[in-house]
């Protein structure tokens, strides 16, 4: 052991002292993640706020880590709560089991379950990380109106099944054509008479 090897040792403290600082400020100014990052899920919701998920349970099935629980249940005409024969009444993803590889996102054939960029999944309460239904829903958005209701933007066949290919063509024939047309017997999902 030499004399200089302690100096040496703060030779690198010293060296990186007067760089900028690498560190992130994170609480008062967290970083944006990348616009792909797969963090919390979202229930998703048509444009007249009727639930996109039909209780197939397709995503628990195809979970890894067995973090999902579905229970389906069916729609009656009094209560419908999604444009299919059934609904997911019970939702729950375990954030203690997730892995977050996204196979749930893939398996659900309504486009329901996506994932968001929220990241702060963490918590010192195991029961709190269990989330439910009510917790995974996407925010009414105005002109949506809270299930159960009925159907507002047509009948199964017409813009439920088909709703993604009916957007694109809306899209493709112009900007007032983007709205989703409501028949002579439902009103528009904004309320307005049509």
């Amino acid at each position: 052991m030499s004399f200089l090897d302690p100096v040496k040792g703060f030779g690198v403290t010293f060296a990186t002292m007067f760089k900028p600082v690498v560190t992130e400020d994170y609480p008062k100014h967290p970083d944006q993640p990348a616009p792909r990052y797969h963090g919390r899920h979202q229930l998703n919701r048509h444009p007249d706020g009727l639930e996109k998920c039909v209780g197939c349970e397709l995503c628990a099935w195809a979970c890894p880590a067995d973090a999902i629980f579905v229970e389906g249940a069916d729609n009656t005409d009094e209560a419908r709560f999604s444009p299919g024969e059934r609904y997911g009444k019970n939702y729950q993803i375990n954030y203690l089991r997730c892995i977050g590889c996204g196979l749930c996102i893939e398996a659900c054939p309504t486009r329901s379950l996506t994932m968001t960029n929220e990241y702060e999944l963490a918590d010192d309460d195991r029961q709190r990380l269990i989330y439910t239904k009510d917790m995974l829903l996407a925010p009414l958005l105005p002109g949506m109106e809270q299930p159960p209701h009925p159907m507002r933007l047509g009948d199964e066949h017409d813009y439920y099944a088909r709703g993604p290919e009916l957007l694109r063509q809306a899209r493709q024939a112009g900007p007032l054509a983007a709205e989703p047309v409501a028949t002579k017997d439902t009103p528009s999902p904004t309320g307005a008479p049509s």
